[in-house]
């Protein structure tokens, strides 16, 4: 298995992006939405006091048609000096202390979901410990739990995307599970059928991952441990997401966080399964690297907005703070990869539906694919989709549907007379990657 990098573009080659921390990509038909935290007073750090730093705290808004060039549209929800602009979504209040330091919508696929709930979000932190030594005074956390309540994470539903409601008054998650200081994602899994959200937590002292589910968005399991961590090792967000060609896998691009090195971060590819409780770590090297030039090796310089988007029918985009802009071809995070030298690799048993066997694949001009259908249970050739019947496949596609049948003749795509029983695909190539398969109808 090979692990692939995203190409990172030339600020040349689209116009500026706007971003903040904890950012969100939505690609929403035929328009991409971006939620990003904003400063009223820009530069306010939070040792000038913890409270007036999230009090200062925004999200603002922006739009695209392309996910290339971005407008910051005025909304008139907001009027606020120091945002001309107008592209504010929420501001702070008694209900959204905290709120707009990680705001992060998602839009509400659950079937029969209210109209004035297509859009829905999850927001909001922990208030230090009593005995932090940055308080300003003995009494600031009191005053503040005081004026704004207990710290939590807030459900907000929205019809639009724009127009933002408090579903309730109290946290859905209260700060007992969860620290919340970080990115905290939720959405509806189809292979769930739950709602679900992953955390931060700290756990034996290392910033770690919890996963909590919710039948209503409202009333949410007991929380459970992430196993995600390798040794020593923090992970700020987890940016865990249905992968959008396959929402029944999870994928994860998580912050790795440097605490002893100036607080440097980079990124790592992870992935789950619907109710798992552990990532699979089979790359545990970096995914995304800080980069030339100083600009990616400064505090928390690496975050990738939540979410990896289509933006073209064989390219995918991925945003990180800063505005840097990263694409990769689609299905493209891991291939298996064979080099000069001839290789096999065989499927575990699988049971298929459809007409079709398709694959996203790519070869070098020397390079070759061929494929061959097995018995689970025996793993033997079935008769007709032996290696030797499959069409030699080489070029560079997303789509490539393979065929059996002697070359020069007509031959077939057609799996149909293997579906519903337990099968092997034997994959044998050179040169080659294979990034995803999948069964047509």
């Amino acid at each position: 298995r090979k692990l692939h990098s995203p190409q990172k573009l030339p600020r040349s080659a689209y116009p500026p992006r706007p971003f903040g921390h904890y950012a969100t990509v939505l690609k929403d038909g035929d328009r991409y939405r971006l939620y990003y935290r904003g400063d009223k007073v820009p530069g306010m750090h939070w040792r000038q006091g913890w409270g007036a730093y999230h009090e200062n705290e925004v999200t603002l808004y922006a739009e695209s048609k392309d996910g290339f060039s971005w407008s910051e549209p005025d909304l008139g929800l907001f009027q606020i000096e120091t945002m001309p602009k107008g592209n504010v979504v929420l501001e702070v209040t008694d209900e959204t202390f905290l709120v707009t330091h990680n705001f992060t919508p998602f839009i509400d696929t659950r079937p029969g979901v209210p109209a004035e709930e297509k859009y829905k979000a999850l927001g909001g932190g922990r208030y230090p410990d009593e005995n932090w030594s940055n308080w300003k005074t003995p009494d600031e956390r009191d005053k503040l739990r005081e004026k704004y309540g207990p710290g939590g994470l807030k459900a907000f539903a929205s019809p639009d995307g724009l127009h933002w409601t408090l579903l309730q008054e109290e946290p859905v998650l209260s700060e007992e599970v969860g620290n919340f200081d970080s990115q905290n994602v939720a959405f509806w899994s189809g292979a769930e059928e739950k709602y679900v959200c992953y955390f931060r937590i700290l756990h034996h002292g290392l910033r770690s991952i919890r996963r909590t589910t919710s039948d209503d968005f409202l009333n949410w399991s007991e929380p459970v441990e992430m196993e995600a961590n390798q040794p020593g090792e923090h992970l700020y967000t987890s940016g865990t997401q249905p992968y959008f060609r396959a929402p029944h896998l999870y994928i994860a691009l998580a912050t790795r966080f440097q605490a002893n090195r100036g607080s440097i971060t980079d990124v790592v590819f992870m992935s789950t399964r619907p109710g798992s409780d552990r990532y699979d770590r089979v790359f545990k090297e970096a995914f995304i690297r800080p980069g030339l030039g100083p600009g990616g090796w400064g505090n928390r310089s690496n975050y990738v907005t939540w979410n990896v988007v289509p933006t073209g029918k064989d390219q995918m985009s991925l945003y990180l703070y800063g505005g840097d802009h990263y694409v990769m071809r689609t299905d493209g995070f891991i291939s298996v990869n064979a080099g000069f030298e001839e290789g096999e690799f065989v499927t575990r048993p699988l049971v298929f539906s459809g007409k079709e066997l398709e694959i996203n694949y790519s070869t070098s001009a020397a390079g070759m694919i061929r494929v061959e259908i097995q018995d689970a249970g025996t793993g033997e050739p079935i008769p007709g989709f032996a290696l030797e019947d499959c069409r030699k496949i080489w070029g560079d596609e997303i789509a490539r549907v393979v065929k059996w049948g002697a070359e020069g003749m007509e031959g077939t795509s057609d799996v149909s007379s293997n579906a519903g029983r337990a099968v092997r695909l034997r994959f044998v190539m050179n040169e080659a990657d294979v990034f995803s398969l999948k069964f047509n109808d």
